[in-house]
């Protein structure tokens, strides 16, 4: 796996912190955030989309990452878009 580090959260402390990466090989973003309350994540697990099964596979997770860190996220989807990353 070839991470391109983005970004870390500007306000992060000693014991937390949020961070965006680039997947290089699989084009695809990675991002460590903070884990959900129960209340939030049970409430994503209940949305309803059309075609899409109501819950959260075990294989996903829901993460919640501050707002200040749009930037970092459009940069890394800017990054994997970009043919030099492929």
């Amino acid at each position: 796996m070839a991470l391109q580090f983005i970004g870390i959260d500007p306000n992060t402390g000693d014991d937390e912190s949020p961070t965006v990466w680039v997947d290089q090989e699989k084009d695809e973003l990675v991002l460590q955030g903070w884990k959900p309350s129960p209340e939030l994540e049970a409430e994503c697990a209940e949305f309803t989309v059309p075609g899409h099964a109501v819950g959260i596979p075990e294989h996903e997770a829901v993460i919640r990452i501050p707002a200040r860190m749009v930037p970092m996220i459009r940069e890394a989807c800017d990054a994997v878009e970009r043919a030099d990353v492929r």
